[in-house]
Parts: C-alpha cells; structure tokens; sequence
C-alpha cells in the first residue's frame, strides 16, 4: 500500500510540475518583457515557421531528446512527460490567458511567471522520475566531458541558445535578466521542499538486522565455553587438553 501511494504521489507531482511550468512559460510570454534562454529559442522558432509555441516546444524537445543517445542517457518516464506535457499546457493557457495590457499587469505576469516556474521546478525535480530533456543534456555531455564544469556547460548551452533565438526575433529583456538571477534561488527553495523521500523501508529492514550482525560478531569473538571442560576434570590424571563438546562440533561441521 505504502508503494503504491507513494508511486501515485510521484506521478501526480510531476504532472502537476509540467502543467505549471507550462503555465509559468505562458505568464511570461503574454508579459513581453523577456523570456528565458531556451523558451526565446522556442519563440524565435515559432516568429520564423509560423507553428505554435507549445508544438516547437514538443518538438524542440524531442530533438534534444535523441542527443542523448551519443551521450548515453537513459530518459526516465518524467522525461518523456516533459517534452509533451509541457508543450501541451503552454498553448492550452496561452488560449485563455488574457492579453496584458497596462505595464503593471505586464510585470505582474512576469513576476509571477518566473516565481511558478520555480514552484513548478521544485515539483517535477523533486518528483525524481527523470530530468528534463534540456538538463539531461547538460547532464549528460558534462558525464563524457569529466573536466568540464555543469556551471560553464550550462552557460554555454544557454547562451547559445538565447542569441540564436534573439536572432529568430525572440523577446530578450529585463524579464530573461529577472529569470537568470532569480531562478537558481527559487529552485534552491523549492526542490528540497518538494523532494519525494527515499523509501523508509529499506533504512527499517537494514537497521533490524544490524543487532543480530553484531550478536553474531560478538559470539564468534568470544572464547569458546565448550572448550573448558579438561581431561583432568573428568577424571584423566594431569592432562590438560580440552574435550570438545558434541553441540560445537556439529555447529562447526554445518558452518564448513
């Protein structure tokens, strides 16, 4: 019961994680004031080929995706939910998101964007059913590249990624400034907060059997009592070599 409970729970965290990422992309997009690095890439895709940005989201994923086939990752299934979940809800509030007009209401979008995003980071990392397909890739190339820092692989990625997709005519602005220095603070908040415990179960299982280890330990360290009895206690004149005991000798000749 505990499992199952336990595997609901992960799920419904990592749905719940991607719906809200999506949503936090579509706060910021309807702000205009400034993306961050990859969704600019995304927006400058979807300015140039005319698709919606929630299917270049899914698309964009599924092509990072097969770049961790040389690097030799292994997705999980979060992963998978990442790059068609996210797409899906982007657009989905995208089409009921009002425009925002006054600027109040244009930062208010954008703040609350980038906060959401960071509960929603929190949520479907700390679910640990598997990385984004972005981050795995970040992930992935610093594990063949031992060397290299994630910190300068990830600027790398992400820089490039930001020009690229400002060259497209993405939206680069204060809210991709607000977004870079705000969101490693938030995630550092919200994934322990939402992190899925590791199973108790096991720690129990192991800490039960530690006592009859030492007991075992002690009595192999102990001197053996069936080996006291002397000759000369029963009866031989002078001898002091130790009579085994039958029990000990059958104990030994099973643990052979």
């Amino acid at each position: 019961m505990f499992v199952i409970e336990r595997a609901t729970r992960r799920l419904t965290q990592l749905l719940a994680g991607l719906v809200l990422y999506g949503a936090s992309m579509a706060l910021m997009i309807e702000s205009r004031l400034g993306l961050d690095p990859w969704d600019v890439f995304h927006q400058g895709l979807s300015e140039v080929t005319g698709v919606r940005f929630g299917l270049i989201v899914i698309l964009v994923g599924a092509m990072v995706l097969l770049l961790w086939i040389p690097l030799r990752q292994r997705p999980g299934i979060g992963t998978v939910a990442n790059v068609v979940v996210i797409g899906l809800a982007v657009d989905a509030v995208l089409a009921v998101l009002p425009t925002a007009g006054p600027m109040a209401l244009r930062i208010a979008f954008l703040v609350g964007g980038v906060t959401l995003n960071g509960v929603a980071t929190g949520l479907y990392i700390g679910a640990r059913l598997g990385p984004g397909p972005r981050d795995g890739l970040m992930t992935g190339f610093v594990a063949r590249r031992p060397g290299r820092s994630i910190r300068l692989v990830r600027t790398v990625i992400e820089v490039t990624v930001l020009a690229v997709g400002w060259l497209l005519g993405g939206t680069v602005g204060a809210g991709t400034v607000l977004y870079a220095v705000a969101i490693g603070p938030l995630a550092h908040v919200f994934i322990p907060l939402f992190t899925v415990p590791e199973r108790r179960t096991t720690a129990a299982t192991a800490a039960l059997s530690r006592p009859e280890r030492r007991t075992t330990a002690a009595t192999a360290a102990s001197p053996r009592p069936e080996c006291r009895t002397t000759a000369k206690a029963a009866g031989g004149p002078g001898s002091e070599r130790p009579v085994p005991d039958p029990d000990a000798v059958q104990s030994a000749e099973v643990a052979r």
